[in-house]
């Protein structure tokens, strides 16, 4: 029913920085972060206002060489049908399905280009949560708000993810020397935008938080160790954005107003 929203949203700390991790973003974001329980590894659950909105790790042994990062999850009707499509449409599958007890199938895929993303397949509910429920919601702050590919071959990628997902081509904004940026829709909500590379040194998705004042945000990313690489600015909404990195490297971004509303 929601497949191709995003759902999700992961981040693989580096080895031994989880404890850190956690004390940042729940400074910057006002998140509460609990340890899932999960037998045999430590998965940490973030949450805001009764949502579940993000999971902190730290980076996989068999990934030991990658920096700290954020991934972004889709929702999928059918995990493995997802992932065999991918393959298909030319992108690779990193990690194959399997099941996440009690959430679901998942598997770790990247688009033709190489930017690597995260599909899951929700177990089932009944009755089924409202579109507005869980992680992704545009409304609320400190939760996933909005998201950005950077690509070698943007125009492909948005035609891959149109195949994979339904998403549909909206509006089209010139950046001068930085090329096109093209906003994407789901269900007919814009919910990002694609463009080159940029300063990326490889194709990515970056997510984007809601704040509740990025004036206020950028202080506490900066109080908590962090840096602001691009931002304050104004986008049309209005609103304004701020792109950052975590005290390990991994890259976010705020949006929001720019001063802190009642």
């Amino acid at each position: 029913m929601y497949h191709g929203k995003p759902c999700w949203f992961e981040l693989s700390a580096a080895r031994g920085g989880l404890d850190a991790a956690e004390s940042f973003y729940g400074k910057v974001f006002g998140w509460t972060i609990a340890d899932s329980g999960m037998e045999g590894f430590t998965y940490r659950l973030a949450s805001h206002g009764g949502d579940m909105v993000a999971g902190l790790m730290e980076m996989p042994e068999d990934c030991a060489e990658v920096p700290p990062f954020w991934m972004v999850y889709f929702d999928v009707d059918d995990a493995d049908a997802t992932a065999a499509k991918i393959k298909a449409l030319g992108g690779s599958v990193f990690r194959e399905p399997a099941d996440i007890p009690g959430t679901g199938r998942y598997a770790v895929v990247t688009d033709p280009q190489g930017a690597t993303f995260g599909i899951l397949q929700p177990a089932p509910m009944d009755p089924q949560p409202p579109v507005e429920s869980g992680a992704w919601n545009q409304g609320k702050e400190s939760h996933g708000n909005w998201i950005e590919l950077m690509s070698t071959d943007p125009g492909a990628g948005l035609d891959f993810y149109a195949e994979l997902f339904g998403w549909t081509k909206s509006t089209a904004m010139d950046m001068g020397e930085m090329g096109t940026y093209q906003l994407f829709s789901w269900q007919g909500t814009d919910i990002g935008g694609m463009m080159g590379l940029g300063n990326a040194p490889v194709p990515c998705w970056l997510p984007y938080f809601g704040v509740n004042g990025v004036d206020a945000a950028i202080a506490r990313i900066r109080e908590g160790g962090g840096e602001v690489l691009h931002g304050p600015m104004e986008v049309p909404g209005p609103a304004f954005i701020a792109v950052a990195r975590d005290p390990q490297g991994a890259h976010f971004a705020v949006v929001g107003p720019k001063d802190e509303m009642s």
